[in-house]
């Protein structure tokens, strides 16, 4: 069996395993890390996407505040509270809320949504609404919010400012340690198949995770997105998702490491295999039909929202893996 000291791995050491001919080895070693430190749960989260308006210009994805032929939608608050109550009612004990980045939510707003989720639905509530203020991040935290994902998407500031013109690296890990010392369970992750992207800098993006003690890590394929200046890229790989998603249950033996949606789009099988390879949460959509068509980071293809319905089913997908939903 391989042995990697998570503590001192190298970034040229963790490259020259993400380039292995056979990576069975290695998958066998973060399934055993994953089973020791984790078990054999995969927890299943609520992810309600109430806005598509975001400020940002990221050329990879479909929110991007230049993309005109996107419909845009905002939940009322209302209507938040509501599909929340019925996600807990089908058995979701944590709702990730997420957005793009859209100033009209104020942190008042927001807060008071956080509130009256916690207080009627009783649930665990993950925000991932983008680059805010450290007071802002404090104030959503005492309002109730639990956990916080926001992911660096790449550690090589080179690339990250090729893809976010109007933002940086620094300011994204800033962020990121904001959460961390307030508290917040912090998630973050990136993008496999970035332009410019290597083995090196995929090792980079782990190094970072493990730097700053992510207790959540996405890690998943980019997928071009037709109406963004990366049309043309082709998706990044399905097989060095898994390695990546391997590596870093090996760094972070304890963390939530999703089986990315992105994932699933590009091969549902790889979505499945995943469990096998360090993976332990999944996520499911209860946005309203009526939205979720229109939150497009990049195509995927959905079905109508039913959130009891699609809740039993991905259980029973779960068992059929020999593992336990949650």
């Amino acid at each position: 069996m391989i042995q990697i000291d998570r503590n001192h791995v190298t970034k040229n050491e963790l490259a020259d395993l993400l380039r292995r001919e056979d990576f069975r080895d290695v998958y066998e070693l973060a399934d055993r890390i994953r089973a020791e430190n984790v078990g054999d749960v995969v927890h299943i989260r609520a992810i309600l996407e109430f806005s598509n308006h975001c400020r940002r210009v990221c050329r990879y994805c479909g929110l991007n505040a230049r993309n005109s032929a996107l419909p845009r939608y905002r939940m009322k608050p209302e209507e938040m509270i509501e599909t929340a109550q019925e996600a807990a009612r089908a058995g979701y004990r944590t709702l990730v809320m997420q957005s793009g980045e859209d100033p009209w939510y104020t942190p008042e707003i927001l807060g008071e949504i956080v509130r009256e989720i916690k207080r009627s639905a009783k649930m665990a509530i993950t925000l991932s609404c983008g680059e805010r203020s450290r007071d802002v991040y404090a104030y959503w935290k005492e309002c109730g919010a639990d956990r916080y994902l926001i992911k660096q998407e790449t550690a090589d500031p080179a690339i990250y400012a090729s893809l976010h013109p109007d933002s940086s690296l620094e300011e994204r890990v800033a962020c990121l340690k904001n959460l961390k010392s307030l508290g917040y369970e912090t998630g973050s992750g990136f993008m496999i198949g970035l332009p410019g992207q290597t083995a090196e800098t995929i090792a980079m993006d782990l190094l970072l995770l493990r730097e700053i003690g992510c207790d959540m890590a996405g890690i998943g394929p980019f997928i071009p997105h037709p109406d963004t200046p990366l049309r043309d890229q082709p998706p990044g790989s399905s097989e060095l998702c898994k390695r990546a998603v391997a590596l870093a249950r090996i760094l972070l033996p304890k963390a939530n490491l999703p089986a990315t949606t992105a994932l699933g789009v590009l091969n549902g099988k790889e979505k499945n295999d995943i469990f096998s390879c360090g993976a332990n949460v999944v996520m499911r959509k209860v946005t309203p039909t009526s939205y979720k068509r229109l939150y497009e980071i990049y195509p995927a293809s959905l079905t109508d929202t039913d959130i009891l319905a699609d809740r039993r089913q991905l259980e029973e997908q779960i068992r059929h893996l020999d593992r336990i939903p949650l």
